[in-house]
């Protein structure tokens, strides 16, 4: 079956809405591993607005799974992977005036900086995934680059409102997880899934990991890190 990866990010954005010193990060992510989570995700934003580098640091002394550090790619931030080395570096766009990431990042114009990421990255042996839009090209320049695996951006599909969006949107999906197996990349899939839309995936056995995290987060304000993460695992599990 599909892992899942679950990202913390909004525990610290609940901390960081009142300057307190919790609800602590990495406090969820023990419980979701707890709960049977095979990884850990925290995007490291340049402007510090939820998980800040002291929760990246203490998390790789504390995850037992696997930490994936979504980040932009600047040197700044290369070099804070460079130093911590978490399992996994997702490479994604990155907006200041954005409420979460808007889309996939585009490896095609920037493919030259993003492909010397990549590889500095893997030098210092850390394998990297790129966050795109499930588009054939942007695919095919992920392989080209040497990028270990994908991530799918899910968000179109999860946005749709009418049946037959969605059914357009999730076809890209489709071909975009087949394409990506077929070139022998890693293919994950997030944005936007949620305990609903997660079983449309039913069959769709090209995805490896499911990266989630809002969504988890949401229910354990009313059942707790533990039980929302074993909800959602249940139904991966149905896959």
């Amino acid at each position: 079956m599909a892992q899942l990866a679950v990202n913390v990010d909004h525990i610290a954005t609940l901390r960081q809405a009142r300057g307190a010193k919790y609800p602590d990060p990495v406090t969820a992510a023990m419980a979701a591993e707890t709960a049977g989570a095979d990884g850990i995700v925290v995007h490291l934003r340049e402007d510090r607005r939820h998980i800040q580098e002291r929760d990246v640091r203490i998390l790789r002394e504390m995850v037992q799974t696997k930490l994936i550090l979504e980040m932009v790619s600047t040197p700044e931030m290369l070099g804070i992977a460079l130093d911590i080395k978490p399992n996994i570096v997702t490479l994604v766009p990155e907006k200041r005036a954005e409420l979460t990431t808007e889309g996939g990042l585009d490896i095609i114009t920037h493919f030259n900086s993003i492909k010397e990421s990549v590889k500095h990255l893997q030098n210092g042996g850390i394998k990297v995934s790129i966050f795109i839009d499930p588009h054939l090209e942007q695919i095919k320049h992920a392989h080209k680059m040497g990028a270990d695996m994908i991530e799918i951006h899910t968000g179109a599909f999860c946005d749709a409102i009418t049946d037959i969006e969605q059914d357009k949107e999730f076809a890209r999906i489709v071909d975009a997880a087949k394409i990506a197996s077929k070139l022998k990349l890693g293919v994950n899939a997030g944005h936007g899934l949620g305990y609903h839309s997660i079983k449309r995936f039913k069959g769709l056995n090209e995805i490896d990991e499911f990266s989630i995290g809002h969504s988890i987060v949401a229910r354990a304000t009313i059942s707790g890190m533990e039980q929302a993460v074993r909800d959602m695992l249940a139904l991966i599990k149905a896959l």
